[in-house]
């Protein structure tokens, strides 16, 4: 069986540039595969993100698709800004 993974873009509050991570369950974030995409709060393109998981070596799973959503650092604040970050399914490329 494949192993499949989660694929996150979101963007970095300290960069400011939107990145690409895969995340490994049981390893440190540190040690994630990561792409950085372009600086700005434009959301990069699908074509972008492709290259992205392509540098990294991953491909997506069949049917996978970004799925997009939002989340709030001040939940109790309702005037406070969201954090936009898509997610998908992702395998290795060599598997």
């Amino acid at each position: 069986m494949t192993a499949t993974f989660k694929a996150q873009v979101s963007l970095c509050a300290v960069t400011g540039r939107w990145q690409l991570y895969v995340v490994l369950l049981g390893v440190p974030v540190s040690q994630w595969p990561e792409f950085d995409l372009n600086p700005g709060p434009e959301v990069p393109t699908v074509q972008a993100r492709s290259r992205a998981l392509d540098a990294l070596g991953y491909v997506f799973t069949d049917g996978a698709e970004w799925r997009w959503a939002e989340t709030c650092p001040l939940p109790d604040y309702p005037d406070a800004p969201v954090r936009l970050f898509a997610t998908a399914e992702v395998r290795e490329a060599s598997e």
